[in-house]
Protein backbone atom coordinates (compact mmCIF):
# COMPACT_ATOMS: atom_id res chain seq x y z
CA UNK A 1 0.00 0.00 0.00
CA UNK A 2 2.57 2.23 0.80
CA UNK A 3 4.69 1.80 -2.07
CA UNK A 4 1.55 2.31 -4.31
CA UNK A 5 0.58 5.87 -2.72
CA UNK A 6 4.47 6.80 -2.94
CA UNK A 7 3.66 5.57 -6.99
CA UNK A 8 0.24 7.81 -7.35
CA UNK A 9 2.20 10.77 -5.51
CA UNK A 10 5.47 10.82 -7.77
CA UNK A 11 3.09 10.50 -10.72
CA UNK A 12 0.43 13.27 -9.80
CA UNK A 13 2.81 15.08 -8.53
CA UNK A 14 5.27 15.20 -11.92
CA UNK A 15 2.08 15.68 -14.02
CA UNK A 16 1.53 18.47 -11.92
CA UNK A 17 4.66 20.19 -12.61
CA UNK A 18 4.74 19.04 -16.58
CA UNK A 19 1.19 20.77 -16.76
CA UNK A 20 2.64 23.74 -14.89
CA UNK A 21 5.52 24.20 -17.82
CA UNK A 22 2.83 24.02 -20.05
CA UNK A 23 0.70 27.28 -18.67
CA UNK A 24 4.18 29.25 -18.16
CA UNK A 25 5.02 28.51 -22.17
CA UNK A 26 1.53 30.16 -22.15
CA UNK A 27 3.69 33.80 -21.17
CA UNK A 28 5.76 33.27 -24.68
CA UNK A 29 2.52 32.67 -26.90
CA UNK A 30 1.15 36.15 -25.57
CA UNK A 31 4.17 37.36 -26.12
CA UNK A 32 4.32 36.45 -29.75
CA UNK A 33 0.67 36.86 -30.09
CA UNK A 34 0.68 40.60 -28.51
CA UNK A 35 4.21 41.13 -30.62
CA UNK A 36 2.69 40.55 -33.83
CA UNK A 37 -0.88 42.50 -33.65
CA UNK A 38 1.00 45.10 -32.78
CA UNK A 39 3.22 47.59 -34.71
CA UNK A 40 6.84 47.17 -35.07
CA UNK A 41 7.64 50.31 -33.17
CA UNK A 42 6.54 49.22 -29.81
CA UNK A 43 7.80 45.71 -30.18
CA UNK A 44 10.29 46.27 -27.15
CA UNK A 45 7.95 47.12 -25.20
CA UNK A 46 5.60 44.39 -25.28
CA UNK A 47 8.49 41.96 -24.76
CA UNK A 48 10.03 43.58 -21.96
CA UNK A 49 6.27 43.86 -20.25
CA UNK A 50 5.74 40.13 -20.77
CA UNK A 51 9.15 38.84 -19.24
CA UNK A 52 9.09 41.47 -16.15
CA UNK A 53 4.86 40.82 -15.31
CA UNK A 54 5.75 37.00 -14.98
CA UNK A 55 8.79 37.52 -13.37
CA UNK A 56 7.10 39.81 -11.08
CA UNK A 57 3.90 37.76 -10.51
CA UNK A 58 5.55 34.44 -9.72
CA UNK A 59 7.48 36.99 -6.76
CA UNK A 60 4.43 38.66 -5.43
CA UNK A 61 2.67 35.49 -5.19
CA UNK A 62 5.54 33.94 -3.21
CA UNK A 63 5.30 36.82 -0.66
CA UNK A 64 1.81 36.73 -0.32
CA UNK A 65 -0.55 36.03 -2.78
CA UNK A 66 -0.47 32.27 -2.28
CA UNK A 67 -0.56 33.00 1.49
CA UNK A 68 -4.04 35.44 0.59
CA UNK A 69 -5.81 32.75 -1.76
CA UNK A 70 -5.12 29.80 0.30
CA UNK A 71 -4.05 30.97 3.64
CA UNK A 72 -6.38 33.23 4.74
CA UNK A 73 -3.68 35.27 5.38
CA UNK A 74 -1.46 33.29 7.08
CA UNK A 75 1.62 34.21 5.57
CA UNK A 76 3.70 31.57 7.92
CA UNK A 77 1.84 29.17 4.94
CA UNK A 78 4.45 30.24 2.77
CA UNK A 79 7.07 28.80 5.51
CA UNK A 80 5.41 25.53 6.28
CA UNK A 81 2.98 24.82 3.96
CA UNK A 82 4.76 25.15 0.40
CA UNK A 83 8.38 23.44 1.60
CA UNK A 84 6.31 20.31 3.19
CA UNK A 85 6.80 17.01 1.85
CA UNK A 86 2.98 17.01 1.30
CA UNK A 87 2.40 13.13 1.91
CA UNK A 88 -0.73 12.92 4.21
CA UNK A 89 -0.80 9.35 4.22
CA UNK A 90 -1.14 6.29 2.43
CA UNK A 91 -4.83 7.07 2.02
CA UNK A 92 -5.12 9.85 -0.08
CA UNK A 93 -2.82 8.93 -3.46
CA UNK A 94 -4.72 11.82 -5.27
CA UNK A 95 -1.57 14.07 -2.70
CA UNK A 96 1.13 16.10 -4.58
CA UNK A 97 4.15 17.86 -3.12
CA UNK A 98 2.80 21.11 -2.10
CA UNK A 99 5.00 22.89 -3.86
CA UNK A 100 3.98 21.17 -7.29
CA UNK A 101 0.49 23.00 -6.23
CA UNK A 102 2.37 26.65 -5.49
CA UNK A 103 4.11 26.49 -8.95
CA UNK A 104 1.11 25.63 -10.78
CA UNK A 105 -0.90 28.13 -9.18
CA UNK A 106 1.62 30.93 -10.05
CA UNK A 107 1.47 30.56 -13.50
CA UNK A 108 -2.25 31.05 -13.46
CA UNK A 109 -1.33 34.42 -11.72
CA UNK A 110 0.68 35.42 -14.51
CA UNK A 111 -1.79 34.25 -17.02
CA UNK A 112 -4.23 36.84 -16.08
CA UNK A 113 -1.68 39.55 -16.15
CA UNK A 114 -0.65 38.57 -18.96
CA UNK A 115 -4.10 39.45 -20.69
CA UNK A 116 -3.84 42.76 -19.57
CA UNK A 117 -0.90 43.31 -21.37
CA UNK A 118 -1.84 43.77 -25.21
CA UNK A 119 -4.95 45.78 -24.06
CA UNK A 120 -2.99 48.53 -23.09
CA UNK A 121 -0.80 47.95 -25.84
CA UNK A 122 1.11 50.52 -27.68
CA UNK A 123 0.60 53.85 -25.25
CA UNK A 124 1.35 52.60 -21.63
CA UNK A 125 4.47 53.55 -19.73
CA UNK A 126 6.15 50.47 -18.58
CA UNK A 127 7.03 51.43 -15.06
CA UNK A 128 3.60 52.27 -14.44
CA UNK A 129 2.27 48.78 -15.81
CA UNK A 130 4.40 47.15 -13.70
CA UNK A 131 3.36 48.71 -10.26
CA UNK A 132 0.00 47.32 -11.51
CA UNK A 133 1.49 44.41 -12.24
CA UNK A 134 2.73 44.37 -8.29
CA UNK A 135 -0.41 44.90 -6.65
CA UNK A 136 -2.50 42.79 -9.34
CA UNK A 137 -0.65 39.58 -8.57
CA UNK A 138 -0.02 40.15 -5.15
CA UNK A 139 -3.41 41.44 -4.02
CA UNK A 140 -6.03 42.09 -6.66
CA UNK A 141 -5.95 38.32 -7.80
CA UNK A 142 -5.00 36.45 -4.74
CA UNK A 143 -8.15 37.97 -2.90
CA UNK A 144 -10.63 37.43 -5.87
CA UNK A 145 -9.33 33.50 -5.55
CA UNK A 146 -9.44 32.74 -2.29
CA UNK A 147 -13.17 33.74 -3.26
CA UNK A 148 -14.01 31.37 -5.20
CA UNK A 149 -10.90 28.30 -5.77
CA UNK A 150 -9.74 29.20 -2.04
CA UNK A 151 -13.40 28.46 -0.36
CA UNK A 152 -13.06 31.81 1.46
CA UNK A 153 -16.71 33.96 2.06
CA UNK A 154 -16.62 36.89 -0.05
CA UNK A 155 -15.78 39.88 2.45
CA UNK A 156 -17.14 37.21 5.42
CA UNK A 157 -20.69 37.11 3.86
CA UNK A 158 -21.07 34.16 1.51
CA UNK A 159 -19.35 31.52 -0.48
CA UNK A 160 -19.47 31.22 -4.03
CA UNK A 161 -19.71 27.01 -3.96
CA UNK A 162 -22.73 26.85 -1.53
CA UNK A 163 -24.35 29.36 -3.93
CA UNK A 164 -23.48 27.07 -7.06
CA UNK A 165 -20.72 28.81 -8.53
CA UNK A 166 -18.33 26.22 -10.41
CA UNK A 167 -15.19 27.53 -12.59
CA UNK A 168 -12.79 24.41 -13.40
CA UNK A 169 -10.02 25.99 -14.38
CA UNK A 170 -10.72 29.85 -14.57
CA UNK A 171 -12.89 31.10 -17.61
CA UNK A 172 -14.12 33.53 -15.37
CA UNK A 173 -11.57 33.42 -12.19
CA UNK A 174 -8.62 34.05 -14.52
CA UNK A 175 -9.86 34.96 -17.50
CA UNK A 176 -12.56 37.36 -16.90
CA UNK A 177 -10.41 38.81 -13.81
CA UNK A 178 -8.04 39.35 -16.44
CA UNK A 179 -9.97 41.33 -19.06
CA UNK A 180 -11.44 43.52 -16.31
CA UNK A 181 -8.39 44.95 -14.90
CA UNK A 182 -7.34 45.18 -18.33
CA UNK A 183 -10.73 47.26 -19.55
CA UNK A 184 -10.62 49.26 -16.45
CA UNK A 185 -7.29 50.39 -17.48
CA UNK A 186 -7.88 51.01 -21.30
CA UNK A 187 -10.81 53.13 -19.88
CA UNK A 188 -7.89 55.53 -18.22
CA UNK A 189 -6.01 55.60 -20.74
CA UNK A 190 -7.44 56.06 -24.03
CA UNK A 191 -7.78 55.04 -27.46
CA UNK A 192 -4.31 55.14 -29.59
CA UNK A 193 -3.76 58.60 -31.49
CA UNK A 194 -5.80 58.11 -35.11
CA UNK A 195 -7.59 54.90 -33.93
CA UNK A 196 -10.65 56.25 -34.04
CA UNK A 197 -11.93 59.22 -36.11
CA UNK A 198 -13.87 62.61 -35.59
CA UNK A 199 -16.89 61.40 -37.57
CA UNK A 200 -16.58 58.01 -35.33
CA UNK A 201 -14.87 55.68 -38.28
CA UNK A 202 -13.02 53.13 -36.69
CA UNK A 203 -9.74 53.14 -38.43
CA UNK A 204 -7.57 49.69 -38.51
CA UNK A 205 -4.00 49.96 -37.38
CA UNK A 206 -2.14 46.80 -38.33
CA UNK A 207 0.31 45.27 -36.52
CA UNK A 208 3.67 43.86 -37.71
CA UNK A 209 3.50 40.42 -38.53
CA UNK A 210 0.70 37.85 -38.51
CA UNK A 211 3.04 35.15 -38.87
CA UNK A 212 4.50 35.86 -35.15
CA UNK A 213 0.72 36.27 -33.91
CA UNK A 214 -0.28 32.94 -35.61
CA UNK A 215 2.73 31.28 -34.05
CA UNK A 216 1.64 32.83 -30.13
CA UNK A 217 -2.08 31.34 -31.14
CA UNK A 218 -0.67 27.95 -31.79
CA UNK A 219 2.13 28.14 -28.55
CA UNK A 220 -1.46 29.19 -26.06
CA UNK A 221 -3.21 26.50 -27.77
CA UNK A 222 -0.46 23.98 -26.83
CA UNK A 223 0.00 25.65 -23.21
CA UNK A 224 -3.86 24.97 -22.79
CA UNK A 225 -3.70 21.84 -22.61
CA UNK A 226 -1.58 22.13 -19.54
CA UNK A 227 -4.07 24.62 -18.06
CA UNK A 228 -7.00 22.89 -18.11
CA UNK A 229 -5.47 19.27 -17.89
CA UNK A 230 -3.42 20.36 -15.32
CA UNK A 231 -7.03 21.50 -13.51
CA UNK A 232 -8.00 17.83 -12.79
CA UNK A 233 -5.43 17.83 -10.49
CA UNK A 234 -4.13 14.33 -11.12
CA UNK A 235 -3.54 11.46 -13.27
CA UNK A 236 -2.00 8.38 -11.18
CA UNK A 237 -5.71 6.69 -11.12
CA UNK A 238 -7.76 5.18 -14.00
CA UNK A 239 -10.64 7.74 -12.96
CA UNK A 240 -8.14 10.99 -13.10
CA UNK A 241 -6.29 9.69 -16.25
CA UNK A 242 -9.58 9.08 -17.99
CA UNK A 243 -10.66 12.42 -16.80
CA UNK A 244 -7.91 14.56 -18.21
CA UNK A 245 -8.07 12.70 -21.76
CA UNK A 246 -11.60 13.82 -21.54
CA UNK A 247 -10.64 17.46 -20.64
CA UNK A 248 -7.17 17.42 -23.27
CA UNK A 249 -10.04 15.87 -26.34
CA UNK A 250 -12.63 18.87 -25.17
CA UNK A 251 -10.09 21.44 -25.07
CA UNK A 252 -8.74 20.95 -28.87
CA UNK A 253 -12.47 20.37 -29.72
CA UNK A 254 -13.09 24.05 -28.33
CA UNK A 255 -10.36 25.30 -29.83
CA UNK A 256 -10.99 24.20 -33.40
CA UNK A 257 -14.93 25.10 -33.41
CA UNK A 258 -13.85 28.55 -32.26
CA UNK A 259 -12.21 29.09 -34.76
CA UNK A 260 -14.04 28.12 -37.73
CA UNK A 261 -16.87 30.22 -36.11
CA UNK A 262 -15.16 33.05 -36.07
CA UNK A 263 -13.51 32.47 -39.81
CA UNK A 264 -17.26 32.19 -40.76
CA UNK A 265 -18.86 35.11 -38.74
CA UNK A 266 -15.83 37.52 -40.10
CA UNK A 267 -16.30 36.07 -43.69
CA UNK A 268 -19.72 36.62 -43.61
CA UNK A 269 -19.35 40.20 -41.62
CA UNK A 270 -16.34 41.69 -43.54
CA UNK A 271 -16.32 39.63 -47.19
CA UNK A 272 -12.83 38.24 -45.95
CA UNK A 273 -11.19 35.64 -44.50
CA UNK A 274 -9.67 38.08 -41.19
CA UNK A 275 -6.99 36.28 -40.10
CA UNK A 276 -6.92 37.86 -37.03
CA UNK A 277 -10.70 37.08 -35.86
CA UNK A 278 -9.52 33.55 -36.60
CA UNK A 279 -7.13 33.40 -34.33
CA UNK A 280 -9.05 35.42 -31.71
CA UNK A 281 -11.98 32.86 -32.67
CA UNK A 282 -9.56 29.72 -31.22
CA UNK A 283 -8.87 31.48 -27.80
CA UNK A 284 -12.23 32.17 -27.70
CA UNK A 285 -13.22 28.94 -27.47
CA UNK A 286 -10.61 27.84 -25.53
CA UNK A 287 -11.69 30.24 -22.99
CA UNK A 288 -15.82 29.13 -23.33
CA UNK A 289 -14.72 25.97 -22.70
CA UNK A 290 -12.65 26.11 -19.33
CA UNK A 291 -15.08 27.04 -17.05
CA UNK A 292 -15.92 23.13 -17.56
CA UNK A 293 -14.34 20.91 -19.91
CA UNK A 294 -14.33 17.76 -18.09
CA UNK A 295 -18.36 17.09 -18.27
CA UNK A 296 -19.00 18.16 -21.88
CA UNK A 297 -19.33 15.91 -25.13
CA UNK A 298 -16.94 16.40 -28.03
CA UNK A 299 -19.89 17.75 -30.15
CA UNK A 300 -21.12 19.99 -27.07
CA UNK A 301 -17.44 21.24 -26.55
CA UNK A 302 -17.47 22.17 -30.14
CA UNK A 303 -20.76 23.81 -30.03
CA UNK A 304 -19.66 25.85 -26.87
CA UNK A 305 -16.29 27.04 -28.61
CA UNK A 306 -18.05 28.06 -31.60
CA UNK A 307 -20.24 29.89 -29.81
CA UNK A 308 -17.49 32.00 -28.57
CA UNK A 309 -16.03 32.50 -31.49
CA UNK A 310 -19.14 33.96 -33.11
CA UNK A 311 -19.62 35.83 -29.81
CA UNK A 312 -15.89 37.16 -29.46
CA UNK A 313 -15.83 38.77 -33.40
CA UNK A 314 -19.50 40.79 -32.32
CA UNK A 315 -17.79 41.71 -29.48
CA UNK A 316 -14.84 43.46 -30.81
CA UNK A 317 -16.45 45.23 -33.12
CA UNK A 318 -18.83 46.28 -30.42
CA UNK A 319 -15.99 47.37 -28.22
CA UNK A 320 -14.70 49.63 -31.13
CA UNK A 321 -17.87 51.26 -31.56
CA UNK A 322 -17.78 52.02 -27.92
CA UNK A 323 -14.61 53.55 -28.45
CA UNK A 324 -12.67 50.88 -26.46
CA UNK A 325 -9.36 50.59 -27.52
CA UNK A 326 -7.81 47.20 -27.34
CA UNK A 327 -5.36 46.29 -30.04
CA UNK A 328 -5.47 42.15 -29.75
CA UNK A 329 -8.96 41.63 -28.64
CA UNK A 330 -7.96 40.45 -25.14
CA UNK A 331 -11.06 42.22 -23.38
CA UNK A 332 -13.76 40.13 -25.88
CA UNK A 333 -11.58 37.03 -25.86
CA UNK A 334 -11.02 36.79 -22.01
CA UNK A 335 -13.93 39.20 -20.69
CA UNK A 336 -17.10 38.61 -22.86
CA UNK A 337 -16.44 35.15 -23.99
CA UNK A 338 -15.19 34.16 -19.84
CA UNK A 339 -18.62 35.14 -18.74
CA UNK A 340 -20.16 33.25 -21.61
CA UNK A 341 -18.02 30.38 -20.38
CA UNK A 342 -19.11 30.35 -16.85
CA UNK A 343 -22.97 30.53 -17.81
CA UNK A 344 -22.27 27.61 -19.98
CA UNK A 345 -21.24 25.30 -16.97
CA UNK A 346 -24.70 24.46 -15.37
CA UNK A 347 -25.51 22.89 -19.19
CA UNK A 348 -23.43 20.34 -18.35
CA UNK A 349 -22.63 20.21 -14.50
CA UNK A 350 -25.56 20.27 -12.66
CA UNK A 351 -23.29 20.78 -9.67
CA UNK A 352 -23.64 24.37 -10.95
CA UNK A 353 -26.52 26.86 -11.33
CA UNK A 354 -27.26 29.87 -13.64
CA UNK A 355 -27.59 31.94 -10.15
CA UNK A 356 -24.86 31.26 -8.28
CA UNK A 357 -22.72 31.66 -12.39
CA UNK A 358 -24.03 34.69 -12.36
CA UNK A 359 -23.37 36.15 -8.79
CA UNK A 360 -19.87 34.58 -9.18
CA UNK A 361 -19.29 36.25 -12.34
CA UNK A 362 -20.52 39.56 -10.94
CA UNK A 363 -18.06 39.22 -7.41
CA UNK A 364 -14.91 38.36 -9.76
CA UNK A 365 -15.78 41.57 -12.33
CA UNK A 366 -16.74 43.71 -9.56
CA UNK A 367 -13.88 43.46 -7.40
CA UNK A 368 -11.06 43.36 -9.76
CA UNK A 369 -12.69 46.28 -12.21
CA UNK A 370 -13.06 48.48 -9.05
CA UNK A 371 -9.88 47.78 -7.26
CA UNK A 372 -8.26 48.12 -10.49
CA UNK A 373 -9.78 51.50 -12.01
CA UNK A 374 -8.54 52.36 -8.30
CA UNK A 375 -5.19 51.25 -8.57
CA UNK A 376 -4.64 52.13 -12.47
CA UNK A 377 -6.33 55.94 -11.14
CA UNK A 378 -3.69 56.41 -8.19
CA UNK A 379 -1.18 55.48 -10.75
CA UNK A 380 -2.07 58.54 -13.33
CA UNK A 381 -2.28 60.84 -10.61
CA UNK A 382 1.02 59.76 -9.72
CA UNK A 383 3.32 58.56 -11.88
CA UNK A 384 1.11 58.95 -14.99
CA UNK A 385 0.12 55.91 -17.46
CA UNK A 386 0.54 57.38 -20.57
CA UNK A 387 3.39 58.26 -23.01
CA UNK A 388 3.50 61.14 -24.27
CA UNK A 389 1.98 62.27 -27.71
CA UNK A 390 5.52 62.75 -29.10
CA UNK A 391 6.77 58.88 -27.92
CA UNK A 392 3.70 57.17 -29.16
CA UNK A 393 4.16 58.98 -32.72
CA UNK A 394 7.82 57.87 -32.02
CA UNK A 395 7.31 54.84 -30.78
CA UNK A 396 7.24 53.25 -27.06
CA UNK A 397 10.17 51.16 -27.81
CA UNK A 398 12.54 54.00 -28.05
CA UNK A 399 11.25 55.83 -24.90
CA UNK A 400 10.82 53.15 -22.94
CA UNK A 401 13.75 50.86 -23.67
CA UNK A 402 15.55 52.92 -26.07
CA UNK A 403 15.80 49.76 -28.21
CA UNK A 404 13.96 48.79 -31.57
CA UNK A 405 13.03 44.86 -31.85
CA UNK A 406 13.58 45.26 -35.83
CA UNK A 407 16.69 47.59 -36.27
CA UNK A 408 17.72 46.86 -39.47
CA UNK A 409 13.97 47.40 -41.18
CA UNK A 410 13.30 50.73 -38.51
CA UNK A 411 13.54 54.09 -41.01
CA UNK A 412 16.15 56.39 -38.43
Amino acid sequence: MEATFELAYALDTFYFLICGALVMWMAAGFTMLEAGLVRAKNTTVILTKNVALFSIACTMYMVCGYSIMYGGGDFSLFLSGITGDGATGAEDPATYAPSADFYFQVVFVATAMSIISGSVAERIKLWSFLVFAVVMTGIIYPVEGSWTWGGMPVFGMYTLGDLGFSDFAGSGIVHMAGAAAALAGVILLGARTGKYGADGSVNAIPGSSLPLATLGTFVLWLGWFGFNGGSVLATASVESANAVAVVFMNTNAAASGGLIAALLVAKMMFGKADLTMALNGALAGLVAITAEPSTPTPLLATLFGAAGGVLVVFSIVALDKMKIDDPVGAISVHGTVGLLGLLLVPLTNDGASFSGQIIGALTIFVWVFVASYIVWSILKATMGIRVSPEEEETGVDVGETGMDAYPEFTAK
